[in-house]
């Protein structure tokens, strides 16, 4: 698949790369995709959610009502947890919510993410290029130049550029990472994906091993 290489004006440059077969052309994989997304939301959880069971709750233990005669059910202390104030049945306990897959299974993903996103014709290749100073105004100008502004845009750069990064991190929906850090999540997240020359040989080096 071949796309053409605009610049940061929106114009095109007169050359065109071809996308890898390998990462761009492949059947995606939606279970793969599934798991890569659940390990990657999983991961962000703190997994610190506690309640109090009755055995921690401070309070009496004195036996509110007698045993028999009153016509009710039997009460034990105020800490039950039918009342008002008492603990938690099968509350949530502090744990850790992340778990493994293998490095394969999330290569897939990677390749199935980014392989939906040519179907879509969701990608858009532009020249290297950087920033002198961080500005926010120039940054909406490079996405509306490439007729991106009013979609929820990822930046792929080959490294970590501090001036776009820092003219893009007030922008709720653009965000900038870097090639090698690319994840399932990101890719599926975004409406359209802007790649870099040199990201692109980045991302054949990840994900055609």
């Amino acid at each position: 698949m071949e796309v053409s290489v605009l610049n940061i004006n929106g114009q095109e440059t007169g050359r065109k790369v071809t996308l890898n077969e390998a990462i761009f052309g492949i059947e995606p994989n939606d279970h793969v995709l599934y798991l890569d997304v659940k390990q990657y939301l999983a991961n962000q959880r703190q997994g610190t959610a506690k309640s109090k069971e009755r055995s921690e709750i401070t309070g009496s233990t004195r036996k509110l009502i007698r045993q028999k005669g009153g016509g009710g059910a039997r009460r034990g202390d105020i800490k039950s947890p039918v009342l008002k104030g008492g603990g938690r049945v099968f509350g949530p306990k502090p744990r850790d919510y992340s778990f493994k897959l293998n490095k394969k299974v999330k290569q897939l993903a990677r390749r199935s993410a980014l392989s939906y996103k040519a179907q879509e014709n969701a990608i858009i290749v532009v020249e290297d290029f950087t920033m002198d100073a961080p500005k926010t105004k120039e940054f909406i100008n490079i996405t509306k130049n490439l007729k991106v502004e009013d979609k929820k845009l990822l930046l792929l750069l080959p490294e970590v550029d501090k001036n776009v990064n820092l003219s893009a991190r007030n922008l709720k929906r653009a965000e900038v990472m870097t090639a090698s850090a690319l994840n399932t999540y990101k890719v599926l997240n975004a409406d359209v994906l802007v790649v870099t020359e040199k990201s692109l040989e980045s991302i054949d080096g990840v994900l055609n091993k």
